[in-house]
């Protein structure tokens, strides 16, 4: 008996966990993951490579062509890595700089249309999971599963600020933290082009008092009542 080929596509807001569960389901069902987050990252990250102000449309999107954004899994530590023209830059696009000055970049109408085109023809052949803000609404309207994270922005802070501190990096607070996610929530709600909200036919998880392990179980159980006949 053959199980049914689909894609799931996992949004909400910052540090609410669409990464850890999309990762997580993926490396299950033996699926490509894809974190559309760091593609906009790794535009970011070459923005400040190059020396390109955040508001200088123009040169942003002259440097877009040149970039080729891919992702490698590596099977020794569990984890995705990002890759910016074959340089691994995972950890680099993961600090506070970055954070910073992804959601106005993210606005570029120009620089969305260049990821979203390659976010959907990595999806043509099925069984990938996806995750960030739009996928549900803009990148995989059709996606067999969606579903929309959320989490109380105090402990979306927590979260991101105890990632932050394993990482390795320091002079920074969790007031800070927590400004920034509120910031990048409002940008990303208000954007004019693919605000971030919920699909018509999304499931909403809230994950404030859940533990990875039951997130978990619950996504499977609603991928398994899709990628299995009756």
């Amino acid at each position: 008996m053959n199980n049914k080929r689909i894609n799931i596509a996992i949004d909400g807001y910052s540090s609410c966990g669409k990464g850890t569960l999309a990762k997580a389901l993926a490396q299950e069902l033996g699926y490509l993951f894809i974190d559309s987050g760091a593609m906009y990252r790794a535009v970011a990250y070459a923005t400040i490579q190059h020396r390109i102000a955040v508001d200088n449309t123009s040169e942003i999107i002259k440097l877009l062509p040149s970039l080729n954004i891919s992702f490698d899994y590596n099977s020794e530590n569990n984890y995705y890595n990002t890759f910016l023209n074959d340089v691994n830059i995972e950890y680099a696009i993961r600090t506070m700089a970055i954070s910073n000055i992804v959601s106005p970049i993210s606005k570029i109408d120009e620089v969305r249309t260049f990821l979203v085109a390659q976010q959907q023809q990595i999806a043509l052949n099925k069984c990938v999971v996806m995750d960030g803000r739009d996928i549900g609404t803009v990148v995989l309207p059709k996606a067999e599963l969606k579903l929309f994270m959320i989490s109380k922005a105090e402990i979306r802070a927590q979260r991101r600020y105890n990632e932050l501190l394993e990482k390795g990096t320091k002079n920074i607070t969790l007031a800070e933290v927590l400004e920034n996610l509120n910031t990048r929530d409002m940008q990303d709600i208000s954007r004019a082009n693919s605000p971030l909200k919920a699909a018509t036919d999304a499931i909403i998880i809230d994950n404030s008092e859940l533990t990875k392990q039951e997130q978990f179980d619950m996504a499977m159980g609603l991928v398994r009542e899709r990628i299995f006949p009756f």
